[in-house]
């Protein structure tokens, strides 16, 4: 049952179960849902319909060791069965927000096969560029995320606030 009530929504119900995965099991993705993944990326919401993404999947162990050793806060990418990386266009005035919306999407539709993730900042990270020329991504693109994915090993949920502390409806006031 859902929390307000009725049926319950699948959609949501991949949502609310998505939590960030740091420990995976030692076994490979299929490759259907690689692309399944790959394919609800590429449809996300983007200004202007720009599409200013380019998406990479690692699997060698080799290159998502040293994706590992240049994400200081990242070493669980090592243990990965894969990693994607989504890249945005640098002169695209929205790159930033679609290539997010992308990484959600890409996320949840892991999420939906049961895959678990962890989004990996790239965007302003002092690695970023190391990673783009490791990948032998053009030069026009800029990493905007990692995301390490395989099946959980070992899922930590963290608390969350509760919806009163973080919405507010019309116009926001102080409480007294």
């Amino acid at each position: 049952m859902s929390p307000i009530g009725g049926t319950v929504n699948l959609g949501v119900t991949v949502i609310r179960s998505r939590h960030s995965v740091r420990k995976y099991k030692d076994s490979p993705i299929e490759d259907k849902i690689v692309k399944d993944a790959l394919d609800c990326a590429r449809l996300a919401p983007t200004a202007r319909n720009e599409q200013p993404w380019l998406f990479g999947t690692i699997q060698n162990c080799d290159t998502l060791k040293a994706i590992a050793d240049l994400a200081e806060n990242a070493r669980f990418i090592a243990d990965a069965p894969i990693c994607f990386a989504v890249f945005g266009k640098r002169d695209a005035k929205y790159y930033l927000e679609d290539c997010c919306a992308a990484t959600m999407q890409l996320l949840l539709a892991l999420q939906a096969w049961g895959v678990g993730t962890c989004w990996v900042a790239g965007e302003k990270k002092d690695y970023a560029e190391d990673v783009r020329k490791l990948l032998n991504v053009p030069e026009e693109y800029t990493l905007v995320s990692l995301v390490p994915a395989g099946y959980p090993e070992e899922i930590q949920i963290k608390e969350k606030k509760v919806p009163d502390e973080v919405t507010f409806f019309e116009r926001y006031e102080e409480e007294e």
